[in-house]
């Protein structure tokens, strides 16, 4: 992936990432819970949004990298605070 292209699927990832988080709080609440399925659900409205802004599938890795930063700001909102670039 060139240069340009990784910058603006990173920019689009944080921003399906941030959307997903903002649209679904109650499963965001249930993920803390641990209640089963809420972390699949939320993985899959990230990579929804993110192919959505995108106008495109997304590629294993660039799932993986969708995933991960879910994860990082699950975690970050949990702790509350923001997720940073080098968790």
């Amino acid at each position: 992936m060139e240069p340009r292209q990784a910058a603006t699927f990173a920019r689009t990832a944080r921003d399906a990432v941030a959307f997903t988080v903002a649209r679904h709080q109650e499963r965001v609440a249930a993920w803390a819970r641990s209640e089963p399925g809420s972390w699949g659900y939320l993985a899959g409205q990230a990579v929804l949004a993110c192919r959505k802004r995108l106008g495109r599938s997304l590629t294993e890795p660039e799932r993986r990298v969708v995933w991960d930063l879910l994860w990082r700001t699950l975690l970050a909102t949990r702790q509350g605070g923001a997720p940073s670039e080098s968790d």
